[in-house]
């Protein structure tokens, strides 16, 4: 049986589209049951059955648990030796997470234009602000900090699979490795997503995973970090329980954080891992109802297909418009219909707090910027059904017709 979500009944899911809703069975429903009866909730059996059936499904030695995604980031970054005043490359079209967990340590993110097509980091302009900055160059630097600011080396980059669309790992690595920086994969978004047959988050020093209600699987709220190597593993299950040491918990060797994750949270996301092939392919057949719907239509692009190689997993389902008068308008005709809809993502440099402390200005990043002002997230998950795709793209369809 699938569970309504949210609590609601499949009678009052008739007259409305949720943006996103889990996909929850009874198998979910009987793992948390267990949890509760036998009454440990954190630090038992189920996180490290989690652990091992994660790293065995990603293929790599080490997978921690976690508290969120954000805090998988913060612990990676900590792992990659990153450390205040250092500089790690990102991307400015991402969910804000993925820089301020380089702020955590005070470090310094560097901005690096995305590609159009797909909304992942353009690796020529990589290349283009590592030899740049290697070189004495301060264009890539913010504003604020181009003159007699303290800084320190490029230690890492951190790419984001953009929607659950794999960025060029077999690339990026090597260009990273050439120069001695670690990669912090932001996988958060890209559960089961491979390139060349690679799993994503295998290719860089960590990976990092994230659980919230919208994504491929859910734990409620959770995240995972992998890696193969030992020490790193090592510290960041230290990191994520207060900094305290493996064999004797009265002794903190570091500072750390409470990151840990409920034993009911990886009650519930060993079911999800389980289930997750066919998760995917649920969202899959969402996707395919949206474009055989959508290519057509006059002013709208659909997401573009994998590259060669590569495995795209199904996240949000975002098309594109020809301009941002376009897009407001399907909004605001979405809304009038009772269906709701996000702009995803607001420019990460030109957010309030970047732009007051880092000087960015309009025009820094115009890939990333177009790419803000005209895509849309529309509702999507894999218990949507066929006439909820129908209905969503028949008003989407009218409110074009008005804007034209």
């Amino acid at each position: 049986m699938t569970i309504a979500p949210y609590g609601q009944t499949p009678g009052d899911l008739m007259g409305s589209i949720p943006m996103s809703s889990p996909d929850l069975t009874d198998a979910e429903l009987a793992a948390v049951r267990d949890v509760l009866r036998c009454g440990q909730l954190s630090a038992g059996r189920n996180l490290a059955a989690f652990e091992k059936a994660f790293a065995e499904f990603v293929r790599a030695r080490h997978a921690i648990a976690v508290s969120n995604g954000t805090a998988a980031l913060h612990l990676s970054i900590i792992a990659a030796g990153v450390r205040e005043a250092d500089l790690v490359l990102t991307s400015p079209f991402s969910f804000v997470a993925s820089a301020n967990c380089i702020l955590y340590e005070r470090a310094i993110p560097i901005f690096v234009d995305v590609e159009t097509t797909t909304g992942n980091l353009s690796l020529s302009r990589v290349e283009h602000v590592l030899n740049d900055l290697s070189s004495g160059g301060v264009d890539a630097l913010p504003r604020a900090l181009r003159s007699n600011s303290p800084r320190g080396r490029v230690k890492a980059v951190l790419p984001v699979h953009v929607f659950g669309r794999p960025v060029d790992m077999a690339s990026l690595t090597a260009i990273a490795h050439a120069r001695d920086i670690a990669v912090v994969e932001d996988a958060c978004e890209a559960i089961g997503a491979q390139w060349d047959g690679r799993q994503v988050g295998t290719f860089g020093t960590c990976g990092c995973f994230g659980f919230y209600p919208n994504k491929q699987m859910t734990t409620g709220e959770g995240g995972m970090i992998v890696t193969n190597e030992d020490s790193r593993a090592d510290l960041c299950r230290s990191l994520r329980n207060q900094g305290r040491d493996a064999a004797d918990q009265s002794v903190n060797n570091r500072l750390g954080y409470n990151y840990r994750l409920s034993e009911i949270a990886c009650a519930l996301g060993l079911v999800q891992l389980s289930r997750l092939e066919e998760l995917h392919k649920k969202r899959a057949q969402v996707a395919r109802w949206y474009e055989e719907r959508l290519t057509a239509v006059e002013g709208v692009a659909c997401p573009v297909g994998p590259s060669a190689g590569a495995r795209l997993s199904w996240f949000v389902y975002v098309v594109r418009f020809d301009d941002a008068r376009l897009r407001t308008a399907v909004v605001e005709g979405l809304a009038a219909a009772g269906i709701p809809s996000r702009c995803y993502f607001r420019t990460i440099p030109l957010q309030p707090f970047y732009v007051e402390r880092f000087g960015y200005r309009p025009g820094d990043f115009p890939n990333a910027e177009h790419l803000s002002d005209t895509c849309l997230a529309l509702p999507f998950s894999s218990v949507m059904s066929e006439a909820a795709v129908d209905r969503v793209c028949a008003s989407l369809r009218a409110a074009l017709r008005r804007a034209v």
